[in-house]
């Protein structure tokens, strides 16, 4: 059987520097086909995709809001031709009302252990218009390697410039965040993969340089430095979310190879600035994650909030505005208050103002939200920044030995206008 596998193409944040990582729920998803699937996969940021090419079988895969029309469009072509399309990833299950439009089935939740069914309902022309696992999550124990041999590789390498391989260690979180959908997504309970296999798989990844796209790593200390000791021998270096603020926690994770992490900035107090200190103490290094427009914002507050960004010396900061996505709580309150502005999921990409603040206008949010990029970057660019934190990562692996020449020069790092992360 050949199936297609597609992940569609969406317009970048304005403002972020461009480059492109290989997407994680594909390869994921991609490992749970039985063995007699051949699987082709498309990135349409990087490819193009041919509707003409024979193909038994369409998968879309979407990750984010701001890909689900073109999604959409993708399948109403393949439908004309008669090719039957499934969705699945986070962005079906979160329009997936929507998206059963424009599909022969929906897959809602994770895929491990339930492709057999689905493919023997697709051969014997039976497929159901929706195949609801939500709440029916499999043995995190069942989480393989992902698919990696799927992804042409040379496409994620920016001017010679090796980037990140994704990976995960967990699924769930038991915070239930007000702009985020996870606890929907992924259940309120935290699930950790065995530590053996999360390591196995990250040792096995021919990149020294990785994403560890856990919601948070700090859910549980105890396995927390359990992981990171088990990280130790890898020599990898990676990013990840927030890591436990605790001098124990943050030594290990520095041992294992802590590159840098993504921390939200919420307000100006003494806690956020002692710990972006106490990472820096630790060698590790910050980009803030600044989500602007929540009803306690003036506009003096965020205006003093891009000021303080500066004072702690991020080594990064990504700004967003605040987003109402579907099944969070910020969807059900600001759409109970009528102050959802529109549904055009193209705007949805957490940099244009989609509902009414509290505040202040919907265009003075927007100008703002201009204006916190250009003060941050004003004195040194995005692409220097970020050149630094590469410059940083290629010393420690080259004095560890660890070194892999692909990266041609650091100098390359003449970054665009947007990224894709």
């Amino acid at each position: 059987m050949k199936f297609k596998l597609i992940y569609p193409k969406w317009a970048k944040l304005d403002n972020q520097t461009e480059f492109h990582l290989p997407p994680h729920g594909p390869v994921v998803f991609a490992a749970t086909l039985p063995d007699y699937v051949d699987v082709e996969f498309i990135d349409e940021n990087l490819q193009t995709i041919d509707f003409d090419d024979d193909v038994d079988f369409v998968g879309i895969s979407m990750m984010l809001t701001v890909q689900v029309k073109r999604g959409w469009e993708i399948a109403d072509i393949y439908r004309r031709k008669g090719v039957k399309v499934i969705f699945g990833g986070i962005a079906t299950m979160l329009h997936a009302e929507e998206t059963m439009e424009h599909s022969d089935a929906v897959f809602l939740g994770e895929a491990e252990g339930r492709m057999e069914q689905i493919l023997d309902d697709f051969r014997h022309n039976r497929l159901q218009a929706c195949y609801d696992f939500i709440d029916d999550r499999p043995d995190i124990a069942m989480i393989g390697p992902a698919r990696r041999d799927i992804l042409d590789r040379q496409l994620y390498n920016y001017k010679g410039v090796q980037m990140v391989d994704l990976v995960h260690a967990s699924r769930g979180c038991r915070f239930n965040c007000y702009p985020c959908a996870v606890s929907y997504l992924g259940g309120r309970e935290f699930r950790p993969r065995p530590i053996d296999k999360a390591v196995e798989e990250m040792a096995g990844i021919d990149n020294n340089r990785l994403f560890i796209v856990d919601n948070s790593l700090a859910q549980d200390t105890q396995w927390e430095k359990d992981l990171f000791r088990e990280m130790i021998p890898l020599k990898k270096h990676w990013c990840s979310h927030p890591i436990e603020d605790t001098s124990e926690v943050l030594d290990l994770a520095a041992q294992a190879g802590a590159w840098y992490v993504y921390q939200a900035v919420f307000d100006t107090s003494d806690y956020i600035k002692e710990r972006i200190k106490r990472y820096h103490d630790h060698g590790i290094g910050v980009e803030g994650t600044i989500l602007l427009g929540l009803d306690d914002h003036t506009e003096d507050f965020i205006k003093r909030l891009v000021d303080f960004l500066l004072e702690i010396e991020l080594d990064l900061a990504e700004f967003t505005v605040l987003t109402p996505f579907p099944h969070t709580k910020a969807y059900a309150d600001l759409s109970r208050e009528n102050r959802i502005l529109t549904h055009d999921w193209n705007k949805y990409g957490a940099d244009k103002v989609v509902y009414q603040p509290k505040h202040m206008s919907p265009q003075r949010l927007q100008e703002l939200l201009d204006y916190a990029w250009k003060t941050f970057y004003q004195e040194e660019s995005q692409s220097i920044k970020m050149a630094r934190l590469f410059k940083e990562v290629v010393m420690k692996e080259m004095a560890e030995n660890t070194f892999q020449p692909r990266d041609r020069s650091l100098s390359n790092l003449s970054f665009g206008k947007s990224v894709d992360k």
